[in-house]
């Protein structure tokens, strides 16, 4: 994949409503028009980045991008699952995603079981990579926007 680190927004919209239900591992969606502009060598399977919604703070993250064989989706869609815990849903917030890394490719489960156990390996595989310092200076990347807790003086 050529094209990483890849930088793309869009507001949050409704998925499938599987993430948080059924795995767990709350995600948020982007529009369709997003996911189609992704380029072309972006290979579908898991990725791992930075994302931030809104202005608010950047965390690490996994993105699923394809068309999720355990489901049977017959959309490609981009899931993002940021590793923070937020009080509320943000559905029309705008979320900031850089993706920099590829883990795995998209593959299908025989289970539910053995689908979050993949989604739990890929996120500490995230975690670590994203500690390196090629990947750990693009958290600050001048893509995200600045978060109002450190605008001083109205600057």
């Amino acid at each position: 994949m050529r094209h990483l680190p890849y930088f793309c927004r869009g507001q949050v919209v409704r998925g499938f409503g599987r993430g948080s239900k059924q795995l767990g591992i709350p995600t948020a969606n982007v529009p369709e028009q997003v996911v189609d502009n992704l380029p072309a060598d972006v290979s579908t399977g898991i990725c791992y980045g930075w994302a931030s919604v809104g202005s608010g703070d950047v965390h690490k993250t996994v993105v699923s991008i394809g068309w999720n064989p355990y489901y049977k989706n017959t959309k490609k869609s981009m899931e993002t699952h940021i590793m923070h815990t937020f009080k509320e849903d943000f559905y029309g917030e705008i979320l900031n995603v850089a993706i920099v890394g590829y883990l795995t490719p998209e593959k299908n489960f025989d289970s539910l079981e053995s689908l979050i156990s993949a989604i739990q390996g890929d996120m500490e595989e995230a975690k670590k990579r994203l500690e390196l310092p090629e990947h750990l200076k693009l958290k600050e990347d001048n893509f995200f926007p600045v978060p109002k807790s450190k605008i001083m003086n109205g600057h």
